[in-house]
């Protein structure tokens, strides 16, 4: 059903590009005002003009702007990368810019990775309440038991602890920790003393004022400056955000820090191709100078360095974990005051449904990676819950 009025439908469809854009969305199988819950409904006839020209920034600054509406966003995005329309209209100045300065530009120097945690997860902890588990896990769950997002996210805490082998007294290093909850879980459910890192001066307040009397510290401090050894080392969803001109320095420092024989889980969103920047409309408003690895970037800078011994994909677990995310803020929103108007809600909602909808596709993977510093003679075996 049509959201536009009297004859607007006819002249939107008349306007220039919008052929060339009802010709693309055809061979993805998306109809500009369908009958299915996941076509395009167009509200202003400039809005097409306006993909063409900026691609996947046009398409989300324009649904932001109320000038299209779609009943089922993850399914439209699931279709036009199933398409491949991306790739079709991917040659925007917005990305070309973002790609070269990706390239002569260190956008995560010490300084700019701060710039995600001021425009990012500092937004308000009552949103992520909102959104998250109880112990505040932003990142993906692991479904394979679980019914409830508290009990994937769980059951997701207790499979790194295992997979790490944690013991008690260990000391293990949690970079980009972020308000502290598997820092806490380790430490209370596998007795071992943690380090967290953040980069964000929220979470940082969240986390510490709930560790009670865990064996927990939590730091603002960016990872290229710690100091000491650790048994084990976690880092889970923040590798996004350090950037291929950093991975060598990443998997440096972490191999400094980690004891001989010690174990290291990575648990990031992983990349199909290599790359050296994110897409547009992620950057400008959701995690900005952020990218995924590939799997052959991470192989460079691990190789020489670590023995991988153990590479896991869930990443069809995310499409799951980003709707019950979607449910539960659009169940909040009411409760949220004023701080968050209708353009930053919408924001909100196309980058989780369009997050899911990149999962659904396959288009990104999510990752968990073991690593091990050293030879272990008895080998290494993936645990289960």
């Amino acid at each position: 059903m049509t959201v536009l009025i009297g004859d607007e439908p006819a002249r939107a469809l008349r306007k220039p590009g919008a052929g060339k854009v009802q010709s693309l969305l055809a061979d993805c199988g998306v109809t500009l005002n369908g009958a299915c819950e996941f076509d395009i409904q167009l509200i202003d006839p400039r809005a097409p003009e306006r993909w063409l020209r900026q691609g996947s920034l046009g398409l989300g600054e324009s649904y932001m702007d109320g000038q299209w509406e779609c009943e089922r966003i993850d399914q439209l995005v699931a279709r036009l990368l199933h398409g491949a329309l991306d790739q079709r209209i991917a040659g925007t100045w917005a990305r070309r810019f973002l790609n070269w300065r990706s390239r002569v530009q260190n956008l995560q120097t010490r300084r700019r990775a701060r710039t995600v945690g001021e425009r990012h997860y500092d937004i308000g902890n009552d949103l992520f309440e909102s959104m998250l588990d109880p112990y505040m896990n932003y990142s993906c769950a692991f479904w394979e038991r679980a019914g409830t997002l508290e009990q994937a996210q769980r059951d997701k805490m207790e499979l790194i602890c295992r997979k790490l082998e944690l013991e008690p007294g260990m000391k293990l290093l949690d970079i980009g920790c972020g308000w502290g909850g598997l820092a806490r879980y380790a430490a209370e459910e596998h007795g071992v003393s943690v380090v967290g890192l953040t980069i964000s001066d929220q979470q940082y307040l969240w986390a510490v004022s709930r560790l009670g009397n865990a064996p927990v510290q939590i730091r603002c401090q960016d990872y290229r400056d710690v100091d000491g050894r650790f048994d084990r080392i976690v880092s889970v969803g923040m590798f996004e955000h350090v950037g291929c001109r950093n991975y060598d320095v990443f998997f440096r420092k972490c191999h400094g820090l980690l004891r001989d024989g010690g174990l290291m889980l990575l648990h990031t969103i992983g990349s199909n191709a290599s790359v050296n920047s994110t897409d547009p409309w992620l950057h400008r408003y959701i995690f900005p100078n952020g990218m995924l690895p590939s799997v052959a970037q991470i192989g460079r800078a691990i190789e020489s360095r670590f023995v991988m011994e153990d590479w896991h994909n869930f990443g069809t677990d995310y499409d799951q974990t980003l709707m019950t995310w979607h449910e539960r803020v659009n169940l909040a929103w009411s409760d949220l005051g004023d701080r968050y108007d209708d353009r930053f809600r919408r924001m909100w909602n196309f980058y989780l449904l369009a997050c899911a909808g990149a999962f659904r596709a396959r288009d990104i993977q999510l990752w968990q990676i073991v690593l091990s510093k050293g030879r272990r003679e008895s080998g290494y075996r993936r645990p289960g819950l």
